[in-house]
């Protein structure tokens, strides 16, 4: 009897450690799955968290070069001569119609008020071939990728300081857009002199704009602007 309650106990001591062993396996088992699922999740939250960055990181870059290209200021240029003012009104539209810099072409030597006087000098600085000195200079003309030039007719032909602008600066690879005002003789030869001046540059249509229509410019430059295709 004895000998058969100890054949018993001996299996029950098995079966019992079998179940242990079995327990002790699927433990470890679930474990190691919870952990390495946990490692997986923490890569995966990694990963969309170094993906979300990046996205940011290019969103700030692009808006940096944004702003500084804002900071950089406009690739236009308005330069103009005007004695009566009219021209300076026409310059005055294009800037504000297309946020463009400005530059006035003063002589270091002011031209006389008296338009008959003037009209002496204007003649003979024609024939001479006069190069009169601009006051002052641009610092940095390459910037700008338009240049609008503006100059009053005097006698069928740019003043004569238009011609010191263009042997002061190469415009070369620019686009240029003449404008002039006059009392009716239009741009005359003006646009063609430019283009022998400035033999690289893409020099586009002029606008020439009327003694008596140069107070109220707006519209015609304007129009000018749209079908020159460089309205904003």
């Amino acid at each position: 009897m004895k000998k058969l309650l100890s054949v018993i106990m001996a299996f029950a001591l098995v079966f019992s450690l079998a179940g242990c062993g079995k327990n002790e396996t699927d433990g470890g088992e679930s474990s190691a799955a919870a952990s390495t699922a946990a490692n997986e999740s923490s890569a995966k939250q990694e990963t969309a968290g170094e993906t979300v960055s990046e996205a940011v990181s290019e969103k700030e870059a692009d808006e940096s070069e944004e702003e500084s290209a804002r900071a950089g200021g406009s690739n236009a240029l308005v330069v103009y001569f005007s004695w009566s003012g009219n021209t300076e009104n026409v310059a005055n539209a294009i800037a504000d119609q297309t946020g463009a810099d400005v530059f006035e072409i003063v002589p270091e030597e002011a031209y006389t008020s008296d338009y008959d006087e003037l009209l002496d000098i204007a003649t003979k600085e024609k024939e001479s071939g006069a190069r009169p000195t601009i006051a002052g200079s641009i610092e940095d003309i390459a910037q700008y990728d338009i240049v609008y030039v503006g100059y009053p007719n005097w006698w069928s032909d740019m003043p004569m300081i238009l011609y010191t602008f263009f042997d002061s600066y190469d415009l070369s690879g620019k686009t240029i857009a003449p404008f002039c005002t006059s009392g009716g003789s239009g741009l005359s030869g003006t646009v063609n002199s430019i283009k022998g001046l400035e033999p690289e540059a893409d020099v586009l249509e002029g606008l020439h704009i009327g003694s008596s229509s140069a107070s109220d410019p707006d519209t015609a430059v304007s129009d000018w602007l749209k079908n020159l295709g460089l309205a904003e």
